[in-house]
């Protein structure tokens, strides 16, 4: 991993998952991490595990669908260590269940998911960019989807978010450019989160299936992402900004005629199968 060393750097959703990993990644590689989250009790046994490896952690409780709370995280960070290299705009927990269309979603299902998906992003990037800014240098790098590129039914909301996540990162990037300031997207396939795992413990036949999806016949750790955070983060990225850069075992480079067909075989030679939805 390239050295952050005596850098800061921030990370929504920052207790678990991809958020987790993230905090940790960018602490062993130097930086000062501030922990952004809602689930403080998490954040504080993730903050315990980085602090036990000798990295410098904090951790903020942080509402990103609130602008006064992102604010706030943002103000944390450079009270306790004068600046802000790193923002890692990933927090995101669906405030709704079930299916969404247009039609059957609710105008208050529809206004909680653009706050976490979509505002949150607007909002870290307000309250960021002037610390860059003065500085003249910083990385923001927002967590879209393969989602975001490629999109499935009954997922309204997310769908829609994803996307726009990578069309304002695209704004930002030729918007902040000329201040030194770099951002760029990752868009993450299929990753096996604590929260998700135990769904394939009780289905293995199911995760089988699922890693036949993947050219690399594999699915996503939330090591994964922290790695491409680190590296877009990184000097070794000094000429990207505006990317969206997808990390997802190959899933969305097959050409859907044929996967459809490989899929089909699968499930031939494999009739005990329990598909996951």
């Amino acid at each position: 991993m390239n050295s952050l060393e005596n850098q800061v750097a921030i990370v929504t959703g920052g207790a678990m998952g991809i958020g987790g990993a993230t905090s940790r990644s960018l602490a062993d590689s130097g930086a000062k991490v501030l922990i952004a989250d809602i689930a403080i009790e998490s954040a504080e046994t993730n903050a315990r595990a980085i602090r036990e490896r000798g990295g410098t952690v904090l951790v903020v409780e942080a509402d990103v669908s609130k602008a006064l709370s992102i604010k706030n995280m943002i103000d944390h960070a450079i009270e306790e260590w004068g600046r802000l290299d790193i923002l890692v705009n990933n927090a995101y927990n669906a405030p709704f269940g079930g299916n969404q269309n247009v039609v059957d979603t609710t105008e208050e299902q529809w206004d909680a998911g653009m706050a976490l998906l979509v505002k949150a992003i607007f909002l870290g990037a307000k309250y960021a960019v002037p610390h860059m800014a003065n500085q003249g240098s910083g990385s923001i790098i927002n967590i879209s989807s393969v989602h975001g590129m490629l999109t499935a039914p009954g997922s309204l909301i997310y769908e829609a978010g994803k996307s726009a996540v990578i069309g304002a990162t695209r704004q930002m990037a030729t918007e902040f450019g000329p201040m030194g300031i770099r951002v760029n997207a990752i868009c993450p396939g299929h990753i096996v989160t604590e929260r998700v795992q135990p769904q394939w413990d009780a289905n293995p036949s199911g995760l089988k299936f699922f890693e036949n999806q993947y050219p690399l016949r594999k699915v996503g750790k939330p090591d994964d992402i922290a790695n491409a955070v680190g590296f877009l983060c990184s000097d070794a990225a000094s000429f990207i900004t505006g990317h969206s850069l997808v990390v997802d075992g190959g899933l969305t480079i097959q050409l859907q005629e044929n996967f459809g067909v490989q899929q089909a075989h699968f499930l031939k030679e494999n009739p005990d199968t329990t598909l996951p939805y």
